[in-house]
């Protein structure tokens, strides 16, 4: 069972985020989490600098495929970053800690915005495999909020979830996706714990409560970095309509496979917004 003192990454992060300190002159502002489907930014990216999770103490290595686990830092459009190539997920049996600590150690070094992004499946029925959803909101369906068992008194507790989503950031990437040819949609997402996917009653119950996607990951570290104070967007690449919107069975590879249809036109986007991001900051 998960244990309060096991929901606080910010030692681990201190130390790993020294780690890398010590490995890199890099002072990104901008961090960026890279989900399925996400990686090809990676081949837009100015001098680049890898060191893999594995590689430091302390930090897991991702065990999904699509998530290569890496820490790499280089320049996008000029602006210095650190791109996440990898998350956790609670469904691998990780606990809190593990999930949360990309972003406690992204923080630790000094990013100001994040960037969040994932493969999702579409419950609007107008949505289609391959449109871009900008989160305006969120649902937590996990039943798991990272913020428990965190020291009271560094930062308060009870944050305001109201405006999560940076309203000026969704603005750039809604501009962005027109510019790279991608049909892009605003929508409420809803975080399950996975890994198995919805069945039609779910999806039909979780399109009555306000969800336009649903997926497996990003709400917790959403919630983590709101906590933090970080800026941020989140945005989805929808895959597949959910169970019970389409004859078609859904599998894992079949995500992957829509994924890459979009790959190269997900790069550009990230590409295209991240300058447009750092002079807002």
């Amino acid at each position: 069972m998960e244990t309060l003192r096991q929901a606080d990454p910010s030692p681990r992060a201190q130390k790993i985020a020294q780690a890398l300190r010590e490995r890199t002159q890099a002072r990104p502002g901008i961090a960026l989490v890279l989900g399925s489907g996400w990686s090809n930014v990676v081949s837009v990216l100015a001098e680049p600098q890898t060191i893999a999770y594995g590689e430091l103490e302390g930090m897991p290595q991702c065990g999904v495929a699509g998530h290569a686990g890496n820490f790499l830092f280089g320049k996008l459009g000029g602006v210095d970053v650190l791109i996440l190539q990898g998350r956790f997920h609670l469904y691998e049996g990780r606990d809190m800690a593990e999930v949360i600590l990309p972003i406690a150690v992204a923080a630790q070094l000094g990013a100001e915005a994040l960037v969040l992004t994932n493969a999702a499946g579409g419950l609007d029925p107008s949505f289609r495999p391959g449109d871009v959803m900008l989160f305006s909101d969120h649902i937590n369906m996990t039943c798991r909020n990272p913020l428990v068992g965190l020291p009271a008194g560094e930062r308060p507790l009870f944050i305001d979830m109201a405006q999560v989503y940076d309203a000026e950031f969704r603005a750039i990437f809604r501009a962005e996706c027109e510019n790279c040819g991608l049909v892009c949609r605003d929508g409420v997402y809803m975080q399950v714990l996975g890994p198995s996917y919805e069945t039609p009653a779910e999806v039909s119950a979780f399109r009555r409560l306000g969800a336009d996607a649903v997926g497996m990951s990003t709400v917790v570290e959403a919630i983590y970095a709101h906590y933090l104070g970080l800026r941020m967007a989140a945005i989805s690449c929808i895959t597949n309509a959910a169970a019970g919107l389409s004859e078609v069975p859904l599998c894992h590879e079949d995500v992957l496979a829509a994924l890459r249809q979009r790959e190269r036109a997900l790069g550009q986007l990230l590409l295209g917004a991240v300058p447009k991001l750092a002079a807002v900051l």
